[in-house]
Order: C-alpha cells, then structure tokens, then sequence
C-alpha cells in the first residue's frame, strides 16, 4: 500500500478504559502495514505481547504520524510532543466535543485508511509560548495549544492585571483573570468566556478578561507577532495561577511577569478530505443546520 507514512503512534487518553476497544481496532489495522508504536501509558490495552511502547514524549522523535484517541485534551496532549519535530497528528474523537478530533470509531478503519494514503487536508496552526519570569530570571516555560490563562488563585478578591503589547502599554484591569487564546484556543475557554471565534487560518490572538470588574472591559484581537507582557499591580502580596491548556503553574506571585508570543514552530494537523470548519462549528455548537432555498 503506497503511503507517506511508515511509522504511526498512538497516543490513547491515559486511565480510560473506555479507549480499549477503538485501540484494539486501531492497532489491528495498522499493524498490517505499519511500524506502530504505543505510548506507554496507553500499552495495557493491548493484547499483544510484541507491541511496541515508549513515553508519550518520545513519540515525535520515533514517528512520522501520530494518532491521538480520546477528545480535544488527548489532542492537545499528541500536538505537545509532536511540535517540535513537524509530525502530523490525526484524531480520533471519543470525547463529547471535539472541535479537532474528526474521526468516530465507527469510521474505523475506511476513512483513515484514505487518510494515511495521502488523501487528507493539512492544516498549520500556531502555538503559544508562556514565560514566567521573576527577578529578571526564567522560572518556568510552558507551550499552549488553546490558550495561556491568568486566574486569581486561592482568594475571593480579584486581581488587578496590567497589560502591554509589545511594550506598549494597553491597559489595567480587575477582573478574575485573562485568556490569551490562538485561533484554535477561540472554540474553548475563550468561548466559554464570552470571547469571539476566530477562524483557524488568521494569524491573530484574542484577550478575553474574565468577570472584568468595569463591565467595558471587552476582549481585543491582537496580530499574532505581538508579544504580551501580564504583571500585577496589587499592593498586597496574593498569588496567581497561570494555566497552559490543561497544564497548571501554580504560585505565581504578584511581583512576576508573565511573557506570551507565538511559539516559533506550528502544529501540523491532518483532516478527512471534505473538512469544513462551519460545518464543525453548526454540529458542534448546535447552530441551524438548514441551507437557505431562496
């Protein structure tokens, strides 16, 4: 079978058993036609003795294709460890959303062996980069898929957030926290938030406040070059929680500064031919589906 790919991982959502039998079919089929490796938290629902496995982080280094089952946060997981190396990911969708994983079990195995013949939409998008600094020094870099977010931590009172843009000051705000989101991040948190959806290919990113004290405060979209620079203007010491995707950096004091951009290498996603984001959009959001006759 001519393919583009010859060696395909598959990353599984970890402690679900609910996944056993999609990945059972899933490393049926694949293992006929290609090398496939597992990762390693995924290995025990497999009944092959000869299964190959390695840690999750290690599927970009070993792959030309990675495979994520499960819903959009096992998706989000694939495209972490898969960034850096430019290999593709496709998804399989058993989760209840699903805005990046295109593929049901019972489409198993036909539109994925189309798929991994080369007949698929490829898709680039960015991702984000957050750097924690305090007294001028790194103290923790984190990548996110959807969004970089900023939340009051641990107290009922809101955090005072000052805001730059490529050192040009934007503004200060009370609120519960902001959203940094891409494109991508615009269907998740920042939606839930009251933020505005963003077509995938712009090369943009939106601020959304989250329950901004002063009820003007409205979320802006920013060109994806910029960098933004969060800091706080408290005068009692409180601290911050800092979320990258699902990823948590916990006690982040007032006196740090918390620096976002693009990260410089984008995800490759890989879709079923006939890929159409509105279509996502009225399925998943539960818009109108009809087509205007007049």
């Amino acid at each position: 079978m001519h393919t583009p790919f010859e060696t395909i991982g598959i990353l599984g959502k970890p402690s679900d058993p609910s996944i056993a039998t999609t990945l059972a079919v899933l490393y049926g089929y694949l293992k006929q036609h290609y090398a496939v490796i597992i990762a390693r938290d995924s290995i025990g629902y497999i009944d092959d003795k000869s299964a190959v496995s390695c840690a999750s982080e290690q599927l970009g280094q070993r792959c030309d294709l990675v495979i994520a089952v499960g819903g959009d946060g096992t998706f989000l997981s694939a495209v972490r460890v898969t960034a850096d190396y430019n290999v593709p990911v496709i998804g399989i969708n058993l989760g209840r959303l699903g805005f990046l994983v295109d593929i049901s079990p019972s489409e198993l195995p036909d539109k994925l062996h189309r798929m991994l013949q080369g007949h698929y939409v490829e898709e680039k998008r960015s991702l984000l980069q957050a750097k924690v600094i305090r007294d001028k020094q790194i103290i923790h870099e984190e990548t996110a898929v959807n969004e970089v977010a900023i939340h009051r931590w641990v107290t009922p009172s809101m955090i005072e957030i000052v805001t730059k843009i490529d050192n040009v000051f934007l503004n200060s705000q009370r609120s519960d926290g902001l959203i940094v989101s891409t494109p991508t991040g615009s269907t998740a948190y920042s939606l839930s938030a009251g933020g505005p959806i963003l077509h995938p290919s712009l090369n943009a990113l939106v601020l959304v406040p989250l329950n901004p004290h002063t009820l003007s405060n409205r979320p802006i979209v920013i060109d994806d070059s910029a960098e933004i620079e969060i800091s706080f203007c408290q005068t009692k010491q409180i601290n911050a929680l800092v979320t990258c995707d699902h990823i948590e950096i916990p006690d982040v004091l007032i006196s740090d500064k918390i620096l976002i951009k693009k990260y410089p290498k984008p995800i490759r996603i890989l879709h079923p031919e006939g890929h159409d984001f509105y279509q996502i959009l009225r399925t998943k959001l539960n818009w109108s589906g009809g087509y205007p006759t007049h």
